[in-house]
């Protein structure tokens, strides 16, 4: 028999539905697992480290469960098929998904494969690495109180800026549109092969966003007491003065699946509804 991952989000029913809802269509054909907190006959939980090969994952829930199910993913290089429930995410489809094409795409393997890059990053204390990770979206350098952090910025081995803000972000494309937007950063489509670096609320009037080479290395050099890592929000390191945090993109990718090719564009003007009516008669 084939083998998938179904993730979802315990939380909402409607996520949790729709895994009840494939486990009916798929208990024939499919060995089904899922690492989500949820009990559900006919899907076996299980562990990251104890999930036999499978196809594909199905991701039912926003881009927080899709950056669950990339855990998976990094070490697998399984694809992420995520599906709309109502609420248009960057990682999952544009439009609302009808669990009969999902169960179709499934079983003919017709979903169509979007890479996308990562970043790796460690952290040099004394001289030696005492954490290391990767990420999909970002990787944070922040505040962990309500004072301001002082860091040091080099790229490439060159001094860049020295800031005091509320901490800094080194983004991929995909997490162009998370975080690092939020910050104030520009959004990259995610075909561009580069990295977005930008601080948060620097006190300094040189505080802009900078879209540097995949192929360049960031150093973060703390210069306050204390300041904390974070990686897409799932791992974190607290920081002390003097570390370094090196981030660099990996060399693994996140194999996203998609029902159809739609292109970013739409998926831009669909996630932030964009004024587009009426372009082209359309």
């Amino acid at each position: 028999m084939r083998s998938l991952l179904i993730v979802c989000n315990p939380s909402r029913k409607d996520a949790v539905s729709a895994a009840v809802e494939l486990q009916r269509a798929f208990e024939s054909t499919f060995n089904m697992y899922t690492i989500s907190d949820v009990e559900i006959d006919g899907i076996k939980n299980v562990s990251i480290a104890d999930l036999p090969e499978v196809e594909v994952a199905v991701v039912l829930g926003g881009d927080g469960t899709t950056l669950r199910a990339a855990e998976v993913a990094h070490v697998r290089e399984i694809p992420l098929l995520g599906v709309n429930l109502g609420h248009v995410g960057f990682l999952s489809e544009v439009e609302e998904s009808k669990i009969s094409d999902v169960i179709a795409a499934v079983v003919n393997k017709s979903y169509v494969i979007d890479s996308r890059i990562t970043l790796k990053y460690e952290v040099v204390r004394n001289g030696k690495t005492v954490d290391s990770g990767w990420a999909l979206n970002e990787v944070t350098v922040e505040r962990e109180k309500a004072t301001m952090v002082e860091l040091f910025l080099e790229i490439d081995n060159r001094p860049i800026s020295r800031w005091g803000c509320d901490g800094l972000i080194c983004s991929t494309p995909t997490g162009s549109t998370a975080y690092a937007f939020s910050a104030g950063g520009p959004i990259l489509w995610p075909e561009v092969d580069a990295l977005v670096v930008l601080p948060i609320s620097a006190h300094a009037l040189f505080s802009r966003p900078l879209v540097i080479s995949p192929t360049s290395k960031v150093v973060v050099g703390i210069e306050s007491a204390e300041a904390f890592l974070s990686a897409d929000a799932l791992r974190k390191f607290p920081l002390i003065e003097k570390d370094k945090v090196l981030v660099t993109k990996n060399a693994g990718i996140i194999k996203l699946a998609h029902l159809k090719n739609t292109s970013f564009s739409d998926r831009l003007v669909a996630k932030f509804k964009l004024p587009v009516e009426g372009w082209r008669g359309e």
